[in-house]
């Protein structure tokens, strides 16, 4: 069996990593770079970041490949190494994933890899220029890298709308029989912009063979709960992916800051997993420190 269905199937909690974003811009990162292309470029920064999360306590981790696809690359300078990213950030995870230090009992069966699939950062017919056909066809190049990389699963995640969601999910499940996990970004409350509400999106991703379904980014600790909540109704039982911000931005000298504690992260990542969430991480703002305190605080509910 899969090692992620396994663990699941289980009932481990499995811990998800922080953010990427945030955390390179603290490690002296420019706004605006291309975390993508710090794979080749610095590998050592993203391998120490993933280290940091699996030292911290993360069952598992996410590749350095939101932005992977080559739609997503378009104006990057390896636009044309999409692919090569893809099977790179993977390797890194792994490297990440195999140092054991300060590991609790739990995660004695090993630190997965997850690849991370995000939006394409263009709105679909006939709102915007991308049509269903190029959409799939970008998602399936990425998902087949990252499959031929080693990842244990792939994740849709930060995703608005159906129509980008299923193409991705599409793309993804023709290449692959790995585990599939979808989550969306909610930053209407309990809607996305493109307004998706939570019990409709389960019981879509549920049907078509997600094997989680979830949340990730959106607003507040607070709205996240609430959208567990609704998941959680409308198909009882299913496993949850529950992936908050460490609270909402503000600009500290250009820079986003995030001023939620570690301890209020590992408080809700506890109300999160009562409702369902069998993976429970952070977004946007969260450090090795908030996925510390998760890690504590859920690990030590078993």
């Amino acid at each position: 069996m899969n090692k992620f269905l396994e663990r699941l199937q289980s009932g481990e909690i499995l811990v998800a990593d922080g953010a990427a974003g945030t955390n390179l811009q603290k490690m002296g990162v420019k706004p605006g770079t291309l975390p993508e292309e710090l794979v080749l470029d610095r590998p050592e920064l993203v391998l120490d970041l993933e280290s940091a999360f699996v030292a911290a306590g993360s069952d598992l981790i996410l590749t350095c490949t939101f932005g992977g696809t080559r739609l997503r690359m378009k104006d990057s300078k390896y636009v044309d190494r999409a692919v090569e990213i893809n099977r790179r950030a993977v390797d890194l995870a792994r490297q990440a994933a195999a140092k054991r230090a300060h590991r609790h009992a739990q995660g004695a069966a090993g630190v997965l890899v997850a690849g991370s699939i995000g939006p394409t950062g263009a709105l679909m017919k006939p709102l915007g220029p991308l049509s269903p056909e190029e959409a799939q066809a970008t998602f399936t190049e990425q998902a087949k890298a990252l499959v031929e990389g080693g990842v244990d699963l792939l994740v849709i995640e930060t995703m608005f709308s159906y129509d980008e969601a299923d193409a991705a999910f599409n793309g993804a499940r023709s290449v692959t029989d790995l585990p599939i996990v979808v989550s969306f970004s909610y930053d209407r409350g309990v809607r996305t912009m493109m307004g998706v509400k939570p019990a409709e999106m389960i019981k879509k991703y549920k049907a078509m063979g997600a094997a989680v379904v979830g949340a990730n980014c959106g607003t507040t600790l607070e709205n996240m709960e609430k959208i567990q909540q609704e998941y959680a109704a409308a198909e009882p039982g299913f496993p949850l992916w529950a992936k908050p911000n460490a609270g909402l931005p503000r600009m500290a000298d250009g820079v986003a800051a995030y001023d939620l504690t570690p301890a209020q992260m590992g408080e809700y990542a506890l109300k999160y997993v009562a409702l369902g969430a069998r993976v429970v991480g952070g977004c946007c703002g969260s450090t090795a420190e908030h996925v510390a305190a998760i890690a504590r605080a859920v690990k030590a509910k078993k």
